[in-house]
């Protein structure tokens, strides 16, 4: 507001303005030239004005010695006005002063614009006719309530509508959260109820795998302790020399019996293996379906959310059209279009899983076949490329070497790393050695770790060191990770700079790569 008391029927020139008089020029080339508007503003901005510019004003002979300051509209502008104008008359440099002297010193006159000087001829009275208006101060403070009153009025307008928009999206939201939640509890459910079949199949598949491996033990142990029996007894009838023709009969038909009892018993040994892969590969089979079903069970759950939050808004409208609006109502024929578009969606959503699920299996297919076809081609690559093929489940022989240096001479060395390589090489191909243990954590997720309390590994740490212990554990894990049910080394396309399996991607671009350096070569 103004902090300055006037008539109320003084007139001010709007946008508040100030005249500046007596500016000193120069004469060049024939034209007058003055301080520019820049200048001006600069000096009263440092005086405490804040003018936002200063328009010089100019004839044909050049700079005319006037200027118009320009200030803000609001009641901060028209104070600094006021104190412009102030600030000069104190120092005898006002209107009265310039207008009353007539010898004008070589100093700045300045004062506000206000009615005299609007209907005033020459450059001023133009420039402030054509850039202004005349108002009192009393006016402006009229026009300054009405337009507080119209936006306070259309702030409360305003509020209560967005109050009453609130409540209508609270109570969506409501009834959405309350959909949610309930499906939540559906999926907790289902995840709960499959983990805790998952727990008993593996608790039932590990008891049958140990009552069977106890079972193969005591046969194992009963054949061999019956075969070092019947050894001890042919020993000894070779040392009596015996010619009993009866009892040398008797003899070699147990010993047949024996190895039939042992043939029977590898034949018992590979079917219980082969039973325990089956196993394996159903339990692998089912968690993958489940992670399907899971899939399809987030996709159909985002439909049924929609769809409730479709019937919701249908109840909402349904409620809102008590008076038969006739755009409520046809809001609500578009929603329930959309809603029956939804479950149709639905419907089709099986159908359509159905089909990508034969288009996955068969692309999968079509990318193994690729990899394996690269595999064969990166065979007989130098493992110095950084793409090649690395042989998953091989035991690395120099850890081996290194500990056999430390055991052995040079020339026995090489030798003995070699067979103890290709001893635990053979380790790892036997199905009956398993060094792995299963943890199951709070939330009943199952995982497999290696069993570091194993014999044979403790004893291998303690004889051969770290370095060897780690090369079979990393082999191991290979081994359980690419085929643990064969057993066998399995080769697989590798990034050897970042010790990583290679991507089918990266694996073609390495063959481009070679073929057009083979082709610049030739």
């Amino acid at each position: 507001m103004c902090l300055f008391l006037f008539r109320d029927d003084q007139m001010f020139v709007y946008p508040w303005k100030g005249i500046i008089a007596n500016i000193p020029t120069t004469l060049q080339d024939g034209k007058h030239v003055g301080e520019s508007g820049r200048k001006l503003r600069e000096d009263l901005a440092k005086k405490g004005f804040n003018p936002l510019k200063v328009q010089p004003l100019w004839n044909r002979h050049g700079h005319s010695g006037y200027a118009i300051v320009e200030f803000n509209k609001e009641w901060d502008g028209f104070n600094n006005a006021i104190m412009f104008e102030k600030s000069f008359e104190l120092d005898h440099y006002g209107k009265k002063d310039y207008y009353s002297s007539r010898r004008k010193k070589d100093k700045l006159y300045a004062w506000v614009a206000r009615e005299d000087d609007y209907y005033s001829g020459g450059l001023i009275g133009e420039y402030l006719r054509r850039n202004g208006d005349l108002k009192t101060v009393s006016s402006k403070e009229a026009e300054d309530r009405r337009k507080t009153s119209k936006l306070l009025t259309t702030l409360n307008n305003t509020l209560e509508t967005k109050n009453q928009r609130l409540q209508e999206m609270q109570n969506k939201f409501n009834e959405v959260s309350s959909s949610m939640s309930t499906l939540m509890w559906q999926k907790d459910d289902m995840i709960r109820a499959y983990n805790e079949e998952c727990k008993k199949m593996q608790e039932n598949a590990h008891n049958h795998f140990k009552q069977i491996s106890l079972e193969h033990e005591r046969n194992a142990k009963c054949i061999l302790d019956q075969k070092r029996e019947l050894e001890q007894r042919e020993k000894e009838l070779l040392q009596r020399e015996a010619q009993n023709e009866n009892e040398t009969k008797k003899l070699q038909h147990e010993k047949m019996m024996n190895e039939r009892a042992a043939l029977e018993q590898k034949k018992a040994d590979e079917t219980m293996f082969k039973l325990a892969e089956e196993h394996k590969r159903d339990k692998e089979k089912l968690h993958r379906e489940i992670i399907k079903l899971e899939k399809q069970l987030d996709t159909r759950q985002g439909l049924e959310l929609e769809i409730q939050r479709l019937r919701g808004a249908l109840l909402v409208m349904e409620y809102m059209n008590g008076d038969g609006d006739a755009d409520t109502k046809k809001r609500m024929d578009v929603i329930q279009d959309e809603l029956k578009e939804k479950e149709e969606e639905l419907e089709d959503l099986e159908d359509l899983n159905q089909a990508l699920i034969i288009k996955e299996r068969k692309s999968n297919d079509e990318l193994q076949d690729a990899r394996k076809e690269l595999i064969t081609a990166f065979k007989d690559v130098s493992t110095r490329a950084h793409i090649g093929v690395k042989k998953m489940g091989e035991v690395d022989i120099k850890p081996f070497l290194v500990a056999a240096k430390r055991k052995y001479s040079a020339k026995e060395a090489d030798v003995k790393s070699a067979e103890l390589c290709s001893l635990w090489q053979d380790y790892l191909r036997d199905p009956s050695w398993h060094p792995f243990k299963i943890l199951t954590d709070k939330e009943g997720n199952c995982k497999e770790i290696l069993d570091e309390e194993d014999e044979k590994l403790v004893e291998l740490k303690i004889e051969l060191g770290d370095e060897a212990y780690d090369a079979v554990t990393m082999a191991l894990k290979q081994m359980n990770e690419y085929n643990p049910s064969g057993r066998y080394i399995v080769p697989e396309l590798w990034n050897f700079n970042e010790g990583r399996k290679a991507t089918l991607t990266e694996g073609v671009q390495h063959l481009l790569n070679k073929w057009k350096l083979h082709k610049r070569r030739r």
